[in-house]
């Protein structure tokens, strides 16, 4: 889509104003958006995603317990860095910090255990065989109405066979 202003650059930002319940849309180049002030319209908020993270940190009963300073081993942060920047120095940080860090994570997501679509490149041979599992037991269950037993003995079997390699 062209930009609405100058109608010469592709439009990258899209801002929507409602003006006494009248709605009105638009699409901007980036320059006409500086231009006419759209990319600002946030600025006098004086808000930053790390001052939130810093609050909730901050706000934590263990941030004063982090007077005694531990250091991570690969970057060289403190639990007051944490705090005070709202950033996590590195990934081994989190096992430095674990015992800190789980009681802000449990407040800021609701959850310290990641529930939701895995990348591809990250599933484990425990996830694919749940997931195999799970397709057996609709195929179970389709032969099972179907009436088709002999399918849904062997399909049985084949699910115990994948839970005792879980399990076992």
């Amino acid at each position: 889509m062209m930009c609405q202003s100058c109608g010469k650059a592709q439009a990258t930002t899209h801002f929507k104003r409602i003006i006494n319940g009248e709605v009105t849309e638009g699409h901007l180049c980036s320059d006409c958006a500086k231009a006419l002030g759209v990319n600002d319209m946030f600025s006098s908020f004086d808000f930053s995603f790390s001052d939130l993270l810093s609050d909730f940190f901050a706000d934590s009963p263990v941030a004063a317990l982090s007077a005694n300073s531990v250091k991570c081993e690969n970057c060289g942060s403190s639990f007051n860095d944490i705090v005070n920047s709202g950033r996590i120095g590195c990934a081994d940080c989190y096992e430095t910090f674990f015992d800190k860090l789980m009681p802000s994570i449990q407040r800021l997501h609701g959850n310290t255990k990641h529930e939701g679509k895995v990348p591809l490149n990250e599933v484990t041979n425990e996830d694919k065989t749940v997931s195999d599992v799970a397709s057996l037991r609709e195929e179970l269950n389709k032969a099972i109405e179907n009436e088709d037993f002999e399918t849904a003995a062997k399909l049985r079997d084949k699910i115990k066979e994948l839970e005792g390699k879980n399990n076992g």
